[in-house]
């Protein structure tokens, strides 16, 4: 393993912005990993630090095919982690609304330009991603549809669900998006949580990549086969959402399947207690996606539900 400087940002007063990569191997680009890319993805950091450690016991038992390269870049934006902010802080852009970047423009999009430089190189592309709204996820894969998807790929990976994004305007700013139009099989890969640690998620990702690098003859090594996933469009997910804001008291938890007119939560006054509402199952379906905050505004989808 070699730790290198992916991109720098020189400082006149402090510390210049840095963000590291770490290299395996040497010859074909096989396979580049990055981990988070805003300040609150705390799961997608923890989750790449597992894999380097993987990777590095892999290679010091001469598993890993030398032959191909392997790059992981844990996180693309330290500077918001270290004070717990999710987007950049000085301006609240989001790296991940910048692809493939501009070197001329605001900071964040020099950031988007320098790493796309050094990623765009590599045939494959896998991202640790977070959702827009808090909350918990079945693990899954997901894949724009850019129309240079590739999911007999995406099958690989050996987790239950494949998601194809129909992309609206603004994910084509995206590092999955612009991955897949400069040819790199681009996946993002969805562990249970975001902001909190789950050791079991992490671990069920890191056996998904490896699982993936010993199918593509990364990794001199079998791996026990995953789940046979089942592929579906985001559009198919059943939204459920409150009618009222106030404390968010779930009944059910991430994978669990529910029957029809199932209670899913409540509602509960934020001053006097009370139950104001409740959210029930309109079919038989998955748990796919759970709200994770103490409150939850109205008209939100605290709950996505596969059926």
């Amino acid at each position: 393993m070699e730790k290198e400087l992916i991109y720098t940002i020189p400082s006149l007063y402090r510390e210049d912005f840095r963000i590291n990569g770490y290299r395996f191997g040497s010859g074909k680009k096989a396979l580049c990993v990055v981990g988070s890319l805003r300040g609150n993805e705390y799961q997608q950091i923890y989750t790449c630090s597992q894999l380097i450690r993987r990777l590095r016991q892999l290679e010091a038992a001469g598993r890993l095919n030398e032959e191909k390269e392997i790059l992981v870049i844990p996180s693309l934006n330290p500077v918001s982690m270290n004070i717990e902010k999710r987007f950049w802080p000085t301006d609240n852009t989001d790296i991940n609304r910048m692809f493939p970047g501009y070197k001329l423009g605001e900071t964040t999009q020099r950031i988007a330009a320098g790493v796309f430089d050094v990623v765009s190189e590599y045939e494959n592309g896998i991202q640790f991603a977070s959702f827009y709204m808090p909350g918990c996820f079945c693990p899954h894969v997901r894949i724009m549809k850019t129309g240079y998807e590739n999911v007999k790929k995406a099958r690989q990976f050996g987790l239950p669900y494949i998601v194809l994004k129909v992309p609206k305007p603004y994910d084509t700013t995206t590092l999955n998006y612009n991955w897949q139009i400069w040819e790199t099989d681009a996946f993002s890969l969805y562990g249970t949580t975001t902001e909190r640690l789950e050791e079991e998620s992490a671990v069920e990702i890191v056996d998904a990549i490896l699982r993936f690098m010993a199918e593509n003859d990364i990794l001199k090594d079998e791996r026990p086969k995953g789940q046979e996933a089942r592929v579906f469009s985001d559009r198919e997910l059943l939204s459920v959402r409150p009618k009222k804001a106030g404390i968010f008291q779930s009944a059910v938890q991430v994978r669990q399947q529910v029957k029809k007119d199932q209670l899913l939560a409540r509602i509960v006054d934020t001053c006097v207690g009370d139950v104001i509402e409740e959210l029930y199952a309109p079919a038989d379906s998955v748990v796919f996606f759970l709200h994770d905050k103490p409150l939850v505004y109205a008209n939100t989808a605290a709950i996505k539900l596969l059926p």
